[in-house]
C-alpha cells in the first residue's frame, strides 16, 4: 500500500507539468491554424489574370532533320549555303482570282506545314504526319488479322467492303483480316493510273494489289465559310464520307450506271448534272454532294480507296467551289484544283505530275483544307545552291602572283613550267627567269604542286541488282497475277580513281559525281544521286579512291500501252583540289560540264533539262479524250 501510495503521489505531482505541456503545444497548433487562414484568405482575394483561352490549332509533330554526313579523310572547305528563289512554269493552266479565297489558293509558305521525310513519300501519303493529314490504315482481305492466307474472290471481297460501309465505318468490324502496322498521312488523294501493286507497297506490304483497301481518317476545316462539293473517281473504290455522311462515291461505273464495285457505297447516287460526264483518267468523274463548312469548325472525314481485282489502280479526288468559274480543258470540262490539306511540296508535285494527264486537274490551286490563311504568292521553286570555291572555275585566272624567296626577295611573276628542279617564270616585262626550287618559299612550292597535279584515270560506276523485292507475291497467290507486277532493279552508282604514276601528291583531293536518269515516257532527265568524298592519294590506298552511293530503286511499268519509269543514262565526275580547282573531270555528255553550275543546284530527284534547269516530268498522254 505504501508502494502505491507513493506512485500515486509521483503521478499526482507531475500532473501540472503535462497539462501545461498540452496547452502549450495546442495554443502552438491553434496559432498555425489561424495563421494558415489568414494566409489562405488573403491569396483567395489577390486577383488572378485569366488568359483568353487558346485557340485551338492542328497539332504537328516536329521531325528532327535528318542529315547524312560523309566521312572523309581530312575536312572539306568550307561551303556557304545560298537559298535562291526562282518562278517556276507550271505545266497547268492557272486559276484566276476567287473572291473571299485569294489568301488560300497558293498555299502555305513553309512554317506552318512541316516537311514530310522525302526518303518515305509516295501519292498514297507519307510516313510522317505534318499534323493537318488524313492518317491511313492498310487493309488487306487475303489475308487474316495474323497475316495468314484467306481465300477472297472478288464478289466476296465487295460485300464484306460494302458490310464495313453499311455498319457505320467501325474499325472494329474488319478486327478478322490484316491491318497493316504501318500508317501513311495523306494531305491529298492524287494517284492517276498506275499499277494496283503500288498500294500495298506504299504500306510496306509484300502483297498481291488485289481484294485491298486503305482507311484515311482526319478533319475537315477551312478559316472561312465554304461551299464546295467533291469530284473523283476510282479504279476500283473511292468513298468520302463527311461528318458520318456519304458525300462522294467515285468508285468505278459505267458511264454512271452502278457495277457490282459501285455497290459499297450503298444507295447514294449524284444529283449533278455534270455527273460522269468529264474524264478523270479511264472514267467519268462522279460529282458529289454539296458541303458546307462555317469558318474555323472541323468536321471528321474519311476517305476509302481500294481496288478489287488487281492491275491498275486510280484515285483522283477534287473540289468545285460554289461560285467559282474554273477553266476548261479540251473536254469542255472544268479543270477542278485537287483536294489538299496542305501545299504539295515539289517533291509531290512531281510524283503527280508524272502520272497525270495535263489539265485533267489542276494540282497547286484552289483551296487549302486547314484553319489557318497565308497570303498569296507567286507559284516559285526552292532551289538551295551549295557554293563551294569551284565557283570560281570559269573565272580568268590571275596568272600573275607576288613570288618570295627562301630569302625574303620578292618579283612579280608568271609562273611557265617545271624543269628539273628550276621553276620558269615570266615576269611583268615578260623576260623569263629560272629559279631554283630550293630557293623558294613553302607557299611558292606548294601553288607550283598544285599547279601540276598528277593525273588520274577516271571510272564511272554503275552495278545493276535485278530484284522484286517488295513487289514479290507469294507462290500461294494467283498465276494470273504476276503479270500486274512491274519490272525491278536496284542501281548503285559511284566513282573510281587511280592515280597515274607514282609521283607524290600529299593534299586533299574530293571526288563527287553526278548520275543521270532519264525519263521512260519523254525526254526529261533526273538527277539520280549524287555524292562526294574528300582524300589524299598514298601508297596506303594505293593511291586509289573508290565512292558508292546506296541503292536506288527503279521501278518500270505499263500503264495503257505507255510505259512509265526512269533508266540510267550518263553521269559526270569531277576532281577538285584544296583550293576548289577542279583539275580532272569526266562527263559522258558535253552538255552535263558544260552546266556543271546548274547541276550543282539541283536536288536528288529533281526533272531537268539539258540546261540542266529544274522542270516538271512529262506528263502522259490522255487515252479517253
Amino acid at each position: 500500500m505504501k508502494r502505491g501510495s507513493k506512485k500515486g503521489q509521483k503521478l499526482r505531482k507531475g500532473m501540472p507539468s503535462a497539462v501545461a505541456l498540452r496547452i502549450l503545444i495546442h495554443a502552438v497548433l491553434f496559432l498555425l491554424a489561424g495563421m494558415l487562414v489568414v494566409f489562405t484568405v488573403v491569396k483567395k482575394e489577390e486577383q488572378k489574370f485569366e488568359p483568353p483561352k487558346v485557340v485551338e490549332r492542328p497539332k504537328m509533330k516536329l521531325r528532327k532533320p535528318k542529315v547524312k554526313v560523309r566521312k572523309t579523310s581530312k575536312p572539306k572547305p568550307t561551303t556557304r549555303i545560298v537559298t535562291k528563289m526562282n518562278r517556276a512554269n507550271m505545266p497547268e493552266i492557272q486559276l484566276p482570282e476567287m473572291s473571299g479565297m485569294s489568301t488560300a489558293l497558293e498555299g502555305g509558305m513553309g512554317g506552318f506545314d512541316m516537311m514530310p521525310d522525302f526518303e518515305d513519300i509516295s501519292s498514297f501519303g507519307a510516313a510522317q504526319s505534318i499534323g493537318n493529314d488524313f492518317q491511313g490504315t492498310f487493309y488487306d482481305f487475303k489475308r487474316d488479322r495474323k497475316g495468314g492466307r484467306v481465300s477472297m474472290e472478288p464478289e466476296e471481297f465487295v460485300a464484306r467492303v460494302k458490310k464495313f460501309v453499311s455498319g457505320g465505318w467501325k474499325a472494329s468490324d474488319l478486327r478478322q483480316f490484316y491491318a497493316s502496322p504501318k500508317k501513311l498521312y495523306a494531305t491529298s488523294f492524287m494517284i492517276p493510273e498506275t499499277r494496283s501493286v503500288f498500294g500495298p507497297a506504299a504500306f510496306g506490304e509484300v502483297t498481291g494489289g488485289w481484294s485491298w483497301i486503305a482507311v484515311y481518317r482526319g478533319q475537315l476545316v477551312y478559316p472561312e465559310d465554304i461551299k464546295f462539293r467533291f469530284w473523283g473517281f476510282a479504279d476500283d473504290i473511292l468513298l468520302v464520307r463527311v461528318n458520318g455522311k456519304l458525300v462522294l462515291n467515285g468508285s468505278i461505273h459505267k458511264d454512271g450506271a452502278s457495277t457490282f464495285i459501285t455497290e459499297v457505297g450503298g444507295s447514294w447516287d449524284s444529283t449533278a448534272v455534270d455527273d460522269a460526264r468529264y474524264f478523270y483518267g479511264a472514267r467519268g468523274a462522279r460529282v458529289g454532294d454539296w458541303v458546307e463548312l462555317k469558318a474555323g469548325v472541323p468536321l471528321e472525314m474519311e476517305v476509302m480507296i481500294g481496288e478489287v481485282p488487281g492491275g491498275e489502280f486510280s484515285c483522283m479526288l477534287t473540289v468545285q467551289v460554289d461560285g467559282v468559274d474554273y477553266p476548261k480543258n479540251r473536254q469542255g470540262g472544268p479543270i477542278l484544283p485537287m483536294f489538299k490539306t496542305a501545299e504539295p511540296t515539289r517533291a509531290m508535285q512531281d510524283i503527280i505530275y508524272s502520272q497525270l494527264n495535263q489539265n485533267e486537274a489542276a494540282v497547286t490551286n484552289g483551296p487549302i483544307f486547314r484553319d489557318y490563311m497565308v497570303a498569296a504568292a507567286p507559284h516559285q521553286s526552292e532551289n538551295t545552291e551549295i557554293i563551294s570555291n569551284a565557283e570560281n572555275r570559269n573565272e580568268p585566272e590571275l596568272k600573275m602572283r607576288r613570288w618570295i624567296s627562301a630569302t625574303g626577295k620578292e618579283i612579280e611573276a608568271e609562273y611557265v613550267s617545271t624543269s628539273g628542279t628550276s621553276v620558269i617564270l615570266k615576269t611583268v616585262k615578260g623576260k623569263q627567269i629560272k629559279i631554283s626550287k630550293d630557293k623558294l618559299s613553302l607557299a611558292d612550292l606548294e601553288y607550283i604542286v598544285l599547279k601540276n597535279p598528277p593525273k588520274f584515270a577516271i571510272n564511272f560506276i554503275k552495278l545493276s541488282n535485278s530484284q522484286s523485292g517488295r513487289y514479290k507475291l507469294s507462290p500461294t497467290e494467283m498465276t494470273w497475277a504476276s503479270s500486274q507486277l512491274p519490272r525491278v532493279n536496284d542501281f548503285t552508282f559511284g566513282a573510281k580513281i587511280k592515280q597515274r604514276g607514282a609521283g607524290e601528291y600529299s593534299y586533299p583531293l574530293t571526288l563527287e559525281y553526278f548520275a543521270i536518269g532519264q525519263e521512260r515516257n519523254g525526254n526529261r532527265y533526273i538527277l539520280l544521286d549524287r555524292g562526294e568524298s574528300t582524300f589524299v592519294p598514298t601508297t596506303e590506298n594505293e593511291r586509289t579512291h573508290r565512292l558508292t552511293g546506296t541503292p536506288i530503286e527503279f521501278v518500270e511499268y505499263n500503264v495503257g500501252g505507255s510505259e512509265r519509269g526512269q533508266k540510267p543514262s550518263g553521269y559526270l565526275i569531277t576532281l577538285t583540289d584544296k583550293t576548289g580547282r577542279i583539275i580532272q573531270h569526266k562527263a559522258s555528255s558535253a552538255w552535263l560540264w558544260e552546266q556543271i553550275d546548274n547541276l550543282k543546284k539541283l536536288p536528288v530527284k529533281a526533272y531537268m533539262d539539258k540546261t540542266c534547269t529544274r522542270v516538271y516530268p512529262t506528263s502522259p498522254k490522255p487515252l479517253k479524250w
